[in-house]
């Protein structure tokens, strides 16, 4: 945004990318007059007359950049004092509106909008494909590249929140070497945290790997990952297996992750682990994981024993071993 327009509404609910687009504009004025003067403002609290006086043309010509967020707050004489100046906006100072949508607000956004402001949409990635989309531009902005495989597995470590996500490509991209990222890269850098650890355990033991299974669990606990979390991933796998286990046959692609609420990626983890289970022995283990999760949460004196043994009926549980 080498040359940023006097007035950009950043419109959208996703923060970090609503945050990442006003940065930029300031940034960019910033890099032309590193002396422009910043006034952050919150919607809610702004006056009458605040906008038009920060404007002001200053007496020795420097720039400014007044950011008003959650502009969907904002009084409605102030609404109009904004739609009014966005038609005639001042010359040496740059604004920016930060609204998530909806219909609060509203009217600013319908007003700016017809005078002629830059609208920048940031929208929230909802599906999986797309937060993949995102962490593969992320890494690129590092420039470096990322595999499927890799970007997969940090999703899965790391979760959907893209500030998080981003701090995390980061941080791949500073303390690895090579072009691109790789799976093992990712395994070595998250090795530990409870997400990971909880759906690896919970992965070995519903393909009835159980001395990996074990391995890991003590690991994890021997590193303090609280067994509340572990119980949780076990018991996420096994109701995985239930739902597309008992999906109807007939169901294929969108219409099957609609209908159980997964992403493809997971059915088709899910429908490779289905081969060595049936209908009893999934009731089995999720009995056994309903024990061990009253005995870790103090129904019990050794939370670690407790999973060990729903880990062995879960592995005990299979058909198809």
């Amino acid at each position: 945004m080498a040359n940023p327009a006097p007035v950009t509404l950043v419109v959208g609910d996703e923060e970090f990318l609503a945050d990442r687009a006003v940065a930029a504009v300031v940034s960019a004025v910033r890099e032309a007059d590193p002396q422009a003067e910043i006034h952050d403002l919150a919607g809610g609290k702004m006056e009458p007359g605040e906008l038009v006086q920060l404007a002001s043309p200053s007496l020795f010509g420097d720039r400014s950049v007044v950011v008003v967020r959650s502009a969907q707050d904002l009084p409605k004489d102030v609404i109009t004092e904004v739609v009014k100046y966005a038609a005639h906006p001042s010359e040496d100072t740059v604004l920016v509106l930060a609204h998530p949508g909806g219909v609060k607000g509203k009217a600013l956004v319908d007003g700016v909008k017809k005078a002629g402001a830059e609208v920048v949409t940031v929208a929230k990635p909802t599906k999986p494909g797309e937060r993949l989309d995102f962490i593969k531009a992320e890494v690129r902005r590092e420039g470096r590249t990322i595999s499927p495989a890799a970007a997969q597995a940090l999703l899965e470590a790391v979760g959907s929140d893209l500030r998080e996500l981003a701090a995390a490509c980061s941080q791949l991209a500073f303390d690895t070497a090579g072009k691109t990222i790789d799976e093992a890269a990712v395994a070595r850098y998250y090795r530990g945290r409870a997400e990971v650890s909880g759906f690896t355990i919970a992965d070995l033991a519903i393909e009835g790997k159980l001395g990996e299974a074990l391995e890991q669990l003590r690991w994890a606990l021997a590193t303090g990952v609280a067994p509340v979390l572990i119980v949780s991933a076990l018991a996420g796998g096994l109701r995985s297996l239930a739902k597309v286990g008992g999906a109807p046959r007939n169901l294929r692609g969108g219409q099957l992750a609609s209908f159980v609420g997964m992403p493809p990626w997971k059915i088709d983890r899910v429908k490779r682990q289905l081969g060595g289970w049936g209908p009893e022995g999934i009731s089995a283990a999720m009995q056994a994981v309903a024990t061990a999760d009253e005995q870790v949460k103090g129904g019990g004196t050794d939370p670690g024993y407790a999973m060990e043994k729903a880990v062995h009926v879960i592995v005990a549980s299979r058909t198809g071993r």
